[in-house]
């Protein structure tokens, strides 16, 4: 299944139904995220693989809102009709996808890597070398040229999002993945131009933003249901709910682990938020958030600019090709 994941605006939480929203709005009402990196989350579809969904947890195509509401890909705030979850062996504990250990490629000193897995429990499996074969892939797109041939990190399949920003103040310009494992070569390789052209928020991208963009890979590991739903961490843990809306429709939705701490919000705000993006519009009661289902995960986060991204190639094309070979473009003549 696929999700969405970025905004631009902080999100005003209430828990009552925004005003003349019905819960949904357009981009700016719809923001799941403020500051640098920030990230909207729109409807999650958790039907088969590449059901897609904006960012962090938002489906892809239009409707009225961009709330991470898991449901058939049909628009963003479109109707229920998200798959229900299957109860875990036990609350808590059930690990719902595992996650192969692999090794990592050696990043740049100034990219930003994220892990909520526990520090020393395995090896990352994100890396730089992720996010260079996304601005390839999109760079060769966007000049017509043909696409980069199979890079050489792991291609074991992982729930993955590819998230582009832009600019000094890294406005997101596209989020979108998916919460089916996708083998990471063909996953990225799709998820790369949907991100940055297919995004209903935003207009597909030009060559002229190349220079300032950013790129972000997340990996999805480590899923639980829980029985509370606080039982989770802020930071640490992305939450995927599921719960019935006051039309009697099951809906879903997510946040990633990321956008809670950036928007300072609580446990409370952060549900409530999510119920609102997942097109609930009744009073939000302590009562109502005890029937929801919660599905609590982690993931790995690798950010890289472009101008890392061009130091990252020219040092691998001069090493003899490490990672992948270069695209056949003067650009880095």
């Amino acid at each position: 299944m696929a999700a969405g994941c970025c905004g631009v605006k902080k999100q005003k939480l209430s828990s009552s139904p925004p005003s003349g929203s019905g819960g949904g709005g357009g981009a700016s009402s719809s923001s799941h995220c403020s500051g640098e990196s920030q990230c909207r989350a729109g409807e999650l579809g958790l039907g088969g693989a590449g059901t897609r969904l904006n960012g962090l947890g938002g489906l892809t195509g239009g409707g009225s809102g961009s709330g991470c509401t898991l449901s058939p890909p049909q628009g963003c705030g479109g109707g229920g009709g998200g798959i229900s979850l299957s109860p875990p062996p036990s609350c808590g504990v059930g690990t719902l996808l595992s996650t192969p250990a692999a090794a990592t490629s050696s990043l740049p000193s100034s990219s930003s890597a994220a892990s909520s897995s526990s520090p020393g429990s395995r090896k990352m499996v994100v890396s730089a070398e992720m996010c260079c074969f996304c601005f390839d892939v999109l760079y060769c797109h966007l000049y017509g040229y043909q696409q980069p041939r199979t890079p050489r990190f792991t291609n074991e399949p992982y729930p993955l999002f590819v998230t582009w920003k832009i600019g000094r103040d890294k406005r997101l310009r596209g989020c979108i993945g998916t919460f089916s494992a996708m083998n990471l070569h063909s996953g990225l390789r799709e998820y790369t131009l949907t991100s940055a052209l297919k995004d209903s928020r935003f207009p597909p991208m030009t060559r002229d933003e190349l220079p300032r963009l950013f790129c972000s890979v997340s990996l999805l590991t480590n899923f639980e249901d829980v029985c509370d739903y606080l039982d989770w961490e802020v930071g640490v843990h992305g939450i995927r709910i599921e719960f019935i809306n006051e039309k009697g429709s099951k809906r879903t939705a997510t946040y990633l682990p990321e956008v809670a701490k950036e928007q300072g919000w609580d446990h409370i705000q952060t549900i409530d938020s999510l119920l609102r993006k997942g097109g609930y519009k009744a009073p939000i009661t302590n009562e109502f958030r005890k029937t929801i289902k919660l599905t609590r995960y982690r993931s790995e986060k690798m950010t890289l600019s472009y101008a890392e991204y061009l130091a990252h190639r020219q040092h691998h094309h001069f090493q003899n090709g490490i990672g992948h070979p270069l695209p056949p473009y003067n650009h880095y003549s």
